[in-house]
């Protein structure tokens, strides 16, 4: 099993330098047909989410698209997995910062129904309780 590092996803997905591209490309297509075993983590995925976010200027809708085309790759182990697609969506659909909606599937996960924080777009979850510090 090897690990695929952030940069690795964004050449095969936004296509900047074809020949590096079309190498990854062949990578993926080795992992499909179960020549490699690839790994990666959520982080590298929040890395992905933000770069197509804030540097090539995707929507969510695209950014979620693609993100769960490389999850979806056969051979390819994130342990983050469900979490991250639940988080993608629900990041989509309520207009959620993706590492919010994250995290806020991380407290669903534990049971954990409330929340310190100041950012508002928290309350638009029904399943948390967003409270301030002091109030």
């Amino acid at each position: 099993m090897r690990f695929v590092d952030t940069n690795i996803f964004l050449r095969f997905l936004v296509n900047d330098d074809p020949e590096k591209a079309d190498a990854c490309e062949m990578l993926f297509k080795k992992a499909i047909q179960g020549e490699e075993a690839l790994f990666t983590t959520d982080m590298v995925i929040a890395e992905i989410i933000w770069v197509l976010q804030s540097y090539y200027g995707l929507s969510m809708k695209e950014v979620r698209e693609k993100v769960e085309k490389i999850l979806n790759t056969k051979n390819l182990e994130c342990p983050g997995r469900e979490i991250i697609l639940n988080a993608l969506a629900v990041s989509e659909q309520s207009n959620v910062d993706y590492i919010d909606a994250y995290n806020a599937f991380i407290l669903k996960m534990n049971g954990i129904t409330e929340l310190y924080s100041y950012d508002r777009h928290y309350d638009r979850l029904s399943w948390l309780k967003r409270m301030e510090p002091g109030g």
